[in-house]
C-alpha cells in the first residue's frame, strides 16, 4: 500500500477564467477502490492526466507508485493493427499470458487479440483494454468512463470484473457501476473536494443528510439575523430621537428641565449608539458563519418540460415489424410487436448491434433508402418528435449559430444548460472545446425546449454526470412526456420506464 498525496494543488488551463483547482489538498491510499464523482467539466479527467504528469500545476503532487490510464489512446493508422500488435507499446512489458488470463475473467475469446481493432465492438475494446490494464504489477489504474456505449450484458461482466479488483480510481456517472466497484469516494464539490468511505449510495445518503442540516442552519441563521436587524434599527431610531432632545427646549413648557440634562441625554444616546453597534457586529458575525453553510450544496434544480398532448392516444403500432439493411445478409429486427400510448415510456434493450438505433431511424423515418422492411410500423398523424442522436460530432461553433440554424430559443437554452452545471464563461467557447458531457447536455437542453408529443432520445445519459440525472429523471417523473428512449443506466430506467423491449 502507498498513498498518493496531494498539497495546495493549483491549476487552470491557458486563457481559463477561473482556475479547476484552487490550493487543493487530499490524500488517497493505492489499495482502494476509489469513485470519483463529480460535475461534467469540474476537472475530474483533468486530474487523471496531473497524475500522469500531462500538465503543470502549482502545489505537490507525491506518489509512491506508477500511473497507467484506460482508456489507450488508438490513432486512425493504429485501428487497423490488433491488441496484439499494440499492447507492448499500451502497456510497456506486459505479458500475452496474463492478457489471456485477464480476458478469460472477462468472458471474452482471446481471439480477439489478433482481429484488428476497427473490427472490434465497443465491449470488445473495452474488455481487451481492460485486460491489458489490469496485466501489470503496482500500478495505479486510472479508469476514465469504461461503459460508456456498452450495452446491458456487457456493462454487467466488466461491473463484475472490477468488483473483484483493488487500486484504481474509477471516473463513472453510472450510480449502479459505482456501488458495486468502489470502496470509496473523491468528490468534486462546487468548492471543495472531499474523500469519503463508502459507495455512491453511502455518500449519497450523507450528502442529503449533510445538505438539510445545512439549510436547516441557514434558516436559523437568517431568523436570527431578521431578530438582530430589527433590533438594531429600533435602537438606532431610539437614540436618535433622544439625540434630537440634547439641543434647544422651552423652559416654559418644559420647566423641570435644566442644562445639565444634555449631558445625561448624551450618555444615554452613547449607550444606544454601542447597543446598536454590538448588535451590527453580531449581524455580520451570522453572516459569515451563514455564508460558508450552502457553498458545497449541489443545488438539483428542477427542470421543466411543456410535452404536447395528441389528439390521439395511441402514437406509434408496430406489428410484426422486420428491418434489414440493403447490404446485409440478415434481418436486423424481426417479427417485432409493440405500441406506445400517450404518457408512456418506453426503454429499448438489447445487446450492441441488434438494432435499437436502427428502430429508431425507421421510426423517424431516417436512411429509409438503405432499409428493407416488412410489416406495420406506423406514427400516428401530426406528430411532432424531438429527437436526440447518440452522436455529437456535428456540435461545431458557437452556441448562438448552433441556435439560430435549429430554430431554438437562445435565452431559454442558455437558462437550462445553467441548470444542468455549465458555468457561464463556457457559452461563449467553441462547441468543439466542450466535452462529451457537455455536448450531451447541450442536445439534451435542445430536445427539452422543444415542444413536442413525443421525445425519442438515443443513449442520451453517456458522459452525463449522476446530479444531472438525477435531475432529468425528476423532470420525467414530475411531467411524464410520452418517450422512446435506449439507455443502458439501470437506476434510470428503473425509475422511470412504463414498459421495456428486449431486441
Amino acid at each position: 500500500m502507498a498513498e498518493i498525496k496531494v498539497n495546495n494543488l493549483t491549476f487552470g488551463y491557458e486563457g481559463s477564467f477561473d482556475n479547476i483547482f484552487e490550493n487543493v489538498s487530499f490524500s488517497i491510499d493505492t489499495d482502494w477502490k476509489l469513485g470519483f464523482i463529480g460535475r461534467n467539466g469540474k476537472g475530474k479527467t483533468t486530474f487523471l492526466n496531473l497524475l500522469l504528469g500531462k500538465y503543470e500545476y502549482a502545489g505537490s503532487i507525491s506518489a509512491g507508485t506508477s500511473f497507467d490510464y484506460f482508456p489507450y489512446k488508438t490513432s486512425e493508422s493504429e485501428l487497423e493493427m490488433t491488441a496484439d500488435e499494440l499492447m507492448e507499446y499500451w502497456k510497456p512489458g506486459v505479458e500475452s499470458w496474463r492478457v489471456i488470463c485477464e480476458l478469460n475473467t472477462l468472458s471474452v475469446d482471446s481471439e480477439v487479440l489478433y482481429r484488428p481493432i476497427r473490427t472490434l465492438s465497443f465491449g470488445e475494446r473495452t474488455k481487451v483494454m481492460l485486460a491489458v490494464l489490469f496485466s501489470g504489477d503496482n500500478d495505479f489504474l486510472l479508469i476514465d468512463e469504461p461503459t460508456n456505449h456498452l450495452d446491458k450484458e456487457a456493462r454487467e461482466i466488466v461491473k463484475e470484473y472490477l468488483a473483484s479488483k483493488t487500486g484504481f480510481i474509477l471516473v463513472s456517472h453510472d450510480r449502479d457501476l459505482l456501488d458495486a466497484c468502489v470502496n470509496h469516494v473523491l468528490v468534486l464539490n462546487r468548492n471543495s473536494i472531499e474523500v469519503q468511505n463508502g459507495n455512491f449510495s453511502s455518500w449519497w445518503d450523507n450528502k442529503e443528510k449533510a445538505d438539510n442540516n445545512a439549510l436547516m442552519e441557514n434558516e436559523k441563521h437568517m431568523k436570527e439575523i431578521k431578530k438582530l436587524k430589527c433590533a438594531a434599527k429600533r435602537a438606532s431610531a431610539w437614540a436618535e430621537k433622544n439625540e434630537s432632545t440634547k439641543i434647544g427646549f422651552d423652559p416654559i413648557k418644559e420647566h423641570e428641565r435644566m442644562i445639565d440634562t444634555r449631558a445625561y441625554i448624551g450618555a444615554k444616546t452613547k449607550k444606544m449608539q454601542a447597543r446598536v453597534k454590538s448588535f451590527e457586529k453580531r449581524i455580520n458575525h451570522e453572516i459569515e458563519e451563514k455564508e460558508d453553510l450552502l457553498n458545497d450544496i449541489e443545488k438539483v434544480t428542477d427542470l421543466k418540460i411543456m410535452p404536447l398532448s395528441h389528439y390521439k392516444k395511441r402514437l406509434i403500432l408496430c406489428r410484426d415489424f422486420s428491418l434489414q439493411y440493403k447490404d446485409g445478409k440478415n434481418p436486423v429486427i424481426s417479427d417485432l410487436t409493440f405500441e406506445l400510448n400517450q404518457g408512456e415510456r418506453l426503454f429499448i434493450s438489447g445487446e450492441n448491434g441488434c438494432g435499437k438505433s436502427s428502430l429508431i431511424k425507421a421510426i423517424i423515418g431516417k436512411d429509409m433508402d438503405n432499409m428493407i422492411t416488412k410489416g406495420v410500423l406506423e406514427t400516428t398523424g401530426n406528430l411532432v418528435i424531438s429527437y436526440i442522436n447518440q452522436d455529437t460530432s456535428h456540435l461545431k461553433g458557437s452556441l448562438k449559430k448552433y441556435v439560430t440554424e435549429n430554430g431554438l430559443d437562445y435565452s431559454l437554452l442558455l437558462s437550462l444548460l445553467r441548470q444542468l452545471g455549465f458555468e457561464r464563461e463556457q457559452f461563449g467557447k467553441s462547441m468543439e472545446e466542450f466535452s462529451e458531457g457537455q455536448k450531451k447536455k447541450v442536445l439534451i437542453a435542445a430536445s427539452l425546449i422543444r415542444q413536442a408529443h413525443l421525445y425519442i432520445w438515443d443513449e442520451p445519459l453517456n458522459y452525463i454526470d449522476v446530479f444531472s440525472r438525477i435531475q432529468i429523471e425528476k423532470l420525467i417523473e414530475k411531467y411524464k412526456p410520452t418517450m422512446l428512449i435506449v439507455e443502458h443506466d439501470v437506476m434510470f430506467r428503473n425509475k422511470i420506464a412504463t414498459n421495456v423491449i428486449n431486441l
